[in-house]
C-alpha cells in the first residue's frame, strides 16, 4: 500500500488554487476534492473487472483524515473479498431502510393505523399515549424482530415503578398486540409478552367510589347547591353532574357529546333522545338515552349556556369540551373524595334500578349499554327494549327527584 500522502494541516489549509475543483490524492485511490466555495468531500477510486468506479466517503471536516483512511482500508478489505465497495453501500443502505421501516416504533404506529378508525377517540388517545410515552422513547428504535423478553419487561417495570400497576399491564397488552402484527406482516417472529406473564405486580382493580343509597338524597341535594356559596361553582358543571345521575351514561359520553346527538322538544313533559354514535361508546354501537322530562329541562339550559359552541359542555375554548376531570373535581369540593366519581353514578342506578323489581335485568343492562359479549353486531338492536327503557328512565327521574334533585316547575333552579 502506498505511503499516505496528505496531512490534517495541508487538508485544512487547502484550496482549490483557482479551480472549481481540485483533488489531492492520499494514496491508494483516497482523493480530497476541494471545491472552489471551500467545501471539501471525501472520494475514494477503486476498479473492479478492470473497470474503475468511484464511491463518496463523506465531506471534512465530519469526516476527519484517520475515518477517511479507516474507510479506504475497509473498501480495499471487501475488493480482496471479492466484493463490490459500490454494490455493498447499495445494499446496506436498502438493509437500513428496511430497518427503519421495522422497528417497534413503526410497526407499532403501523398497527395503530389500522386499528384507530374503529375504537372511541378517547381510546385512541389512551394507546397513542401508552406507546408514545411509556414505550417509543426506550425501546422504538430497535428493530422488532431483534427485541426480547428483558428489554421489553424493564420497559414495562420502569411503569410499574411509578406505582401506575394497571397502566404496566394495559401497556404490556398493547405491546403484545403490536408483536402480534409484526408477526403478522412477516416482520416479528414472537410475541414476548406471552413470556412474561406473571412478570409484573398483580393489579388489584378497585371499584369505583360511589354512595349507597342511603347517601343518595344528600349527594343530589350536595349538587344541587354547587353553584352557589360555598362552593360558587358554575351552573355548567352542576348541571352536568345532575345529568349524570339522570343518564347513567359514562363520564366521556357525556363531556364528548354534541348537539346533533339530540331530539329536544320544546315541551320537556314529551321526553327526548339522545342518540350516541358508535364511535363514542365502548362497545363501538350506538346507544339510544330516553330523555326523562327532568334530563331535557337540563339540555335546554345547557344549550343556552353553550352559546354557539357544537359541545354540550365546552370548555374556556367553546371549539373543545370541558377536561375530563372537571367533574371528578366538582365533586371533590363538595366533599365527596374517595366516596364518589362519574362513575358512580352508573353503580348507584343499576343497584337502584335491579332492587327496584320493576325492571327486568335485561332492560337495565341495555340501558348501561352492557353489550353481551357474544353479540353479533348484525343481530345488534340499539332500539332494543326502548318502550320499556323509556318507561324506566322516567321512572329513575321522579326517583331521583323524590331524593333531593332540585326541580322547579320542570327545571333546575338558579
Amino acid at each position: 500500500m502506498a505511503t499516505d500522502l496528505l496531512s490534517t494541516l495541508q487538508i485544512k489549509n487547502a484550496t482549490a488554487q483557482g479551480k472549481s475543483i481540485r483533488k489531492l490524492s492520499d494514496g491508494d485511490g483516497l482523493y480530497l476534492w476541494v471545491y472552489a466555495d471551500g467545501t471539501k468531500y471525501w472520494r475514494m477510486r477503486y476498479w473492479v473487472g478492470g473497470k474503475e468506479k468511484s464511491l463518496s466517503l463523506g465531506v471534512y471536516p465530519k469526516i476527519g483524515l484517520s475515518a477517511a483512511r479507516a474507510r479506504r482500508a475497509e473498501m480495499h478489505k471487501q475488493l480482496q473479498d471479492g466484493l463490490d465497495p459500490g454494490i455493498e453501500r447499495k445494499a446496506e443502505k436498502v438493509a437500513a431502510a428496511l430497518n427503519a421501516a421495522n422497528t417497534f416504533e413503526a410497526v407499532g404506529n403501523e398497527w395503530y393505523g389500522k386499528q384507530v378508525g374503529s375504537w372511541a377517540a378517547s381510546h385512541a388517545l389512551d394507546v397513542k399515549r401508552r406507546l408514545e410515552r411509556n414505550i417509543y422513547p426506550l425501546i422504538g428504535s430497535r428493530p422488532i424482530a431483534d427485541l426480547n423478553p428483558p428489554e421489553i419487561l424493564a420497559a414495562v417495570r420502569k411503569i410499574e415503578a411509578r406505582g401506575a400497576t394497571d397502566l404496566a399491564h394495559r401497556v404490556m397488552g398493547v405491546v403484545g398486540q403490536v408483536l402480534r402484527y409484526g408477526i403478522a406482516t412477516g416482520r416479528g417472529t414472537r410475541d414476548h409478552t406471552a413470556d412474561l406473564r406473571g412478570a409484573l405486580t398483580p393489579h388489584v382493580k378497585e371499584n369505583q367510589a360511589a354512595v349507597k343509597d342511603k347517601a343518595l338524597p344528600k349527594l343530589l341535594a350536595d349538587i344541587s347547591t354547587y353553584d352557589l356559596p360555598p362552593c360558587e361553582g358554575d351552573k355548567q358543571t352542576r348541571i352536568a353532574l345532575q345529568l349524570l345521575a339522570l343518564t347513567f351514561v359514562r363520564t366521556s359520553e357525556l363531556i364528548g357529546a354534541t348537539w346533533d346527538e339530540f331530539t329536544l322538544p320544546e315541551n320537556p313533559s314529551e321526553g327526548g333522545m339522545w342518540i350516541i354514535p358508535g364511535t363514542r361508546m365502548k362497545a363501538k354501537k350506538d346507544h339510544m338515552v330516553p330523555l326523562a322530562p327532568q334530563a331535557v329541562a337540563l339540555f335546554q339550559q345547557l344549550k343556552v349556556l353553550a352559546g354557539d359552541s357544537d359541545w354540550i359542555l365546552p370548555g374556556r375554548n367553546p371549539a373543545k369540551p370541558i377536561s375530563n376531570n372537571t367533574l371528578l373535581f366538582a365533586l371533590y369540593r363538595l366533599g365527596y373524595r374517595g366516596k364518589m366519581t362519574g362513575h358512580g353514578f352508573r353503580a348507584v342506578a343499576s343497584t337502584a334500578l335491579h332492587e327496584s323489581n320493576k325492571f327486568e335485568s335485561d332492560w337495565i343492562e341495555r340501558q348501561l349499554a352492557h353489550v353481551p359479549a357474544n353479540q353479533v353486531a348484525a343481530a345488534y338492536n340499539r332500539a332494543k327494549y326502548l318502550s320499556h327503557r323509556t318507561e324506566m328512565m322516567r321512572w329513575w327521574a321522579d326517583h331521583l327527584a323524590a331524593n333531593g334533585l332540585a326541580v322547579q316547575n320542570g327545571l333546575t333552579g338558579n
